[in-house]
């Protein structure tokens, strides 16, 4: 009878086991990431667990390099963020996380060349302590490229750009200005000519009334 019993309790909890939710921690990063060499960039990753986020929570962010070699520290947490004292992130590497809604992100300052490799992001939240581990693989670019779309822009280009546009933006105010001046100075042109040609007339009509008066005066003495 006491067999039976056990048996039958162990089978509920078989039972009831199957039906509970399997406890894992699913992470959720950018994948690829890429940033210019100097400059700060967001490591972003965010998860989703079944238990209630607590003060058991851990997060492990840990680096390989993209030339080989072996992992390195990055960062831990663990109701209090904990910063590397020692290597290549030292002094470079800052928390911001929030927990509470379920973000446990870092800054990392001031790019550098060997920065690229792959970045991981590890989360356990006891019960919810597997799970696949996120990663983001980061590509630090040369000072001066933009991204777009599938390729680059290089600030060059973008320079040469806004110089021919800006060269055609004076062109075309020169030769605005040019044809302003030159109506102008067709203006003043026609001005003279036309207050030439009128003094021209004035004297030319004062010699003729002259000669006339020089006439009359003539035949009056006559």
């Amino acid at each position: 009878m006491y067999g039976k019993s056990l048996m039958r309790a162990v089978l509920l909890g078989i039972q009831l086991t199957a039906l509970w939710p399997i406890a894992a921690v699913e992470i959720y990063t950018s994948g690829v990431l890429e940033a210019v060499n100097g400059t700060d960039v967001r490591l972003k990753c965010t998860f989703s667990s079944f238990a209630p986020v607590g003060d058991a929570l851990t997060v492990t962010w840990n680096f390989r390099p993209q030339d080989g070699g072996s992992e390195q520290f990055v960062f831990y947490y663990h109701a209090d963020p904990f910063k590397p004292m020692s290597g290549r992130f030292k002094d470079r590497v800052v928390w911001d996380g929030n927990p509470e809604r379920y973000d446990v992100s870092i800054i990392l300052w001031k790019l550098q060349f060997d920065d690229n490799g792959t970045y991981t992001c590890q989360v356990k939240n006891p019960p919810d302590v597997d799970g696949l581990v996120g990663e983001i693989r980061l590509s630090v670019v040369q000072t001066g490229r933009l991204r777009r779309g599938n390729g680059f822009v290089r600030f060059s280009e973008m320079y040469f750009l806004a110089l021919a546009i800006g060269s055609a933006c004076a062109l075309m105010v020169i030769i605005v200005i040019v044809v302003v001046l030159f109506q102008h100075f067709q203006k003043k042109r026609w001005a003279e000519r036309a207050h030439k040609v009128v003094e021209i007339k004035s004297k030319e009509e004062e010699r003729l009334n002259q000669e006339k008066k020089v006439a009359v005066y003539l035949e009056d003495t006559d």
